[in-house]
């Protein structure tokens, strides 16, 4: 099975948040929801620590990823991810990896392969 990429670049199968998620562990939503309550200034609880990946069709989706520009974005333009996108690197993303770095490595690395 191909690794799922959200539009962002980052790997679903390495989110704390899917992992919690896919191995239905309430403890590990607790411990993501409290890293990042601390990390990132937010108040999430660890029932709102479920998520399938940014593409899934379940509906499951980390309650931040019902409101991402990047995403709302990736789906109105139809892209896979947005290393397809003729915008790539738009000032979401670039401002996005100032916080969270390590997507733009997977989807540079797709943008490399296209060529």
């Amino acid at each position: 099975m191909a690794k799922q990429i959200a539009y962002c670049g980052n790997v679903c199968a390495e989110c704390m948040a899917y992992i919690a998620t896919q191995e239905n562990d309430n403890e590990k939503r607790k411990e993501v929801a409290e890293k990042w309550n601390k990390e990132f200034k937010q108040d999430n609880r660890p029932e709102d620590i479920n998520c399938d990946g940014c593409l899934s069709t379940t509906g499951r989706f980390f309650n931040y990823c019902t409101i991402c520009e990047i995403k709302k974005c990736g789906q109105k333009k139809g892209v896979i991810n947005c290393a397809y996108c003729d915008s790539y690197i738009c000032e979401k993303l670039d401002n996005f990896f100032k916080v969270e770095p390590y997507g733009k490595k997977t989807l540079d690395g797709i943008k490399q392969g296209m060529h």
